[in-house]
């Protein structure tokens, strides 16, 4: 058999990185498997899924290199499958048409009454639910409605399919049968008979359920007397989106699904449609929800959350792509750093984690920053140059000097968003951080050993770190300085802040004449302080 896996967004101009998670898992079992990877755009919301939206996704895709294989599927151009496929449904009787608020008919699925012939399907025995005795119990072949009890006593609507009450009886308080299923089936479902039921106090019947063996989470079960029969064809005549997928995936022959475990409880809903439409469902595995720091869905409001602001910010394709496969799945060892041939050749759904996968973008910026360490030299300082341009400092820098810097700090950069803080390379004075002033500069004997090391400076080799080294350190014994500690005094002092590249090459590459101004400058800064 081969594997065919789909990704099917409903595009709407923002790509989630939960979505395109998704999309990655199942490009790395198609590729793992050997199988194909296919797209379908679920493009039937037309208000939201306009050709701008769509371009936006396909946009992402081919940033992220998730090719795919095949033609891409455009759901509104297999409208008249899905409603061959409902037509078919209310033919075999599977389906029922059914007006609500005096509208036109809308198409209801009916989950099976003899649900046993859908495997999965299994009796879990004896069941009983006590009803509000003031609510009437309404038994129909729309299913069982009836009012449940709350915490305060009051009536709490509830019901589910006529599947789910299997060998129903309606009993009163005293433990009478009001009513008893097995004796009105028949007028129920093929005759269309009502029966409204006031005084019940208790529903006694056969509970069953439906299960499957889920790829990720493992065994799961739903009781069908907590499903109810779901619309798939709208009463102004569109198919609703449980009919349009299960028919799509049975169009494209998909084997496997891989989604967010938000769509389990349509999973229970889709193995009956495809068993109804004569088709054997595919395999399924639910991905672990993406969540922020306090486990609540991850959105907009904790950060960057779609593919678009990522690429804006100057992270890599590959590192995006390297760090969703690893939220929520693990090659089985200490691996973090993985090609996009490594992730393939070490996926498997088995090692998917079931609980939610914490977004820790502090993380994802690290590891974009060991691409960015890798980066040809050319590409790098190319795509820095792209990131610096609207930048106000940039205008007039020399190549070469661009060049320098950017090779001086590749190995320090996260992001290409990270050239703006480059600034004080290509100022003449950069803007200082008071705190750092005060802290690192105008304490103690410090402001005395920076104003000896600008001699020092003055005559010494700045074409030759090892001779800069040498000119703190003589400044540092002169005034009874632990050799080291004048680094960060005189780095805050050139640069104007208190992190950067090692401090011996940012003074070469500055030169003589701007670190010995930044020297003077930040000593005046810090005057009042001595004085």
């Amino acid at each position: 058999m081969t594997v065919r896996v789909r990704f099917a967004p409903s595009p709407t101009g923002h790509v989630h990185i939960g979505n395109i998670r998704a999309a990655i898992f199942n490009w790395l079992f198609a590729r793992h498997e050997g199988g194909q990877f296919l797209l379908r755009i679920e493009d039937t919301d037309l208000e939201r899924s306009t050709p701008a939206a769509i371009a936006t996704l396909l946009d992402v895709m081919a940033w992220l290199k998730l090719d795919t294989d095949g033609e891409t599927m455009y759901q509104t151009s297999q409208r008249e499958v899905h409603l061959a496929a409902a037509q078919r449904l209310l033919e075999q009787g599977d389906a029922y048409r059914l007006a609500k608020g005096g509208g036109e008919e809308a198409v209801l699925f009916r989950i099976p009454f003899a649900a046993e012939r859908v495997p999965g399907v299994r009796v879990a025995g004896p069941a009983e639910l006590a009803v509000h005795p003031e609510e009437p119990v309404v038994v129909s072949a729309a299913g069982v409605e009836f009012s449940g009890i709350s915490s305060k006593g009051k009536p709490m609507p509830g019901g589910g399919c006529l599947a789910g009450f299997l060998n129903l009886r309606v009993l009163d308080a005293a433990g009478a049968c009001l009513f008893a299923l097995d004796e009105h089936l028949a007028e129920v479902l093929d005759g269309g008979a009502s029966f409204t039921l006031p005084g019940a106090s208790r529903l006694e019947f056969t509970r069953r359920q439906i299960t499957y063996t889920d790829l990720v989470k493992g065994e799961l079960a739903k009781p069908l007397d907590n499903m109810k029969d779901l619309v798939i064809v709208r009463s102004d005549g569109s198919p609703v989106f449980h009919l349009a997928n299960v028919c799509d995936d049975i169009t494209q022959g998909i084997t496997h699904i891989i989604r967010g475990d938000d769509h389990v409880e349509n999973t229970y809903r889709h193995i009956f449609l495809f068993a109804a439409l004569g088709a054997v469902p595919p395999r399924y595995g639910h991905l672990p929800m993406i969540v922020n720091a306090q486990g609540k869905p991850y959105s907009k409001r904790d950060g960057d959350a779609f593919v678009g602001d990522f690429r804006d910010k100057g992270f890599l394709p590959e590192a995006l792509f390297n760090y969703l496969t690893l939220l929520g799945w693990s090659p089985g060892d200490d691996r973090e750093k993985m090609s996009r041939e490594e992730l393939a050749a070490a996926f498997s759904l088995d090692r998917v984690q079931q609980s939610s996968a914490q977004v820790d973008l502090r993380k994802l910026q690290n590891l974009n920053g060991q691409y960015l360490a890798e980066m040809p030299a050319a590409a790098f300082v190319a795509a820095c140059r792209e990131a610096a341009a609207a930048l106000p400092w940039f205008a007039g820098v020399e190549d070469e000097y661009f060049a320098r810097v950017a090779a001086l700090l590749q190995s320090r950069t996260k992001l290409f968003a990270d050239v703006a803080d480059w600034a004080y390379f290509f100022l003449p004075v950069p803007e200082y951080d008071d705190k750092a002033v005060q802290k690192f500069v105008a304490k103690n004997e410090t402001p005395a050993a920076l104003r000896d090391l600008r001699g020092r400076l003055a005559a010494a080799d700045f074409t030759d770190p090892a001779a800069l080294e040498a000119a703190i350190h003589g400044a540092e014994a002169a005034h009874g300085i632990a050799e080291g500690k004048l680094n960060q005094p005189v780095r805050v002092a050139v640069t104007g802040c208190g992190v950067g590249a090692g401090v011996y090459e940012t003074l070469a590459l500055l030169g003589r004449d701007r670190s010995l101004l930044r020297l003077d400058h930040c000593l005046g800064l810090c005057a009042p302080a001595t004085t």
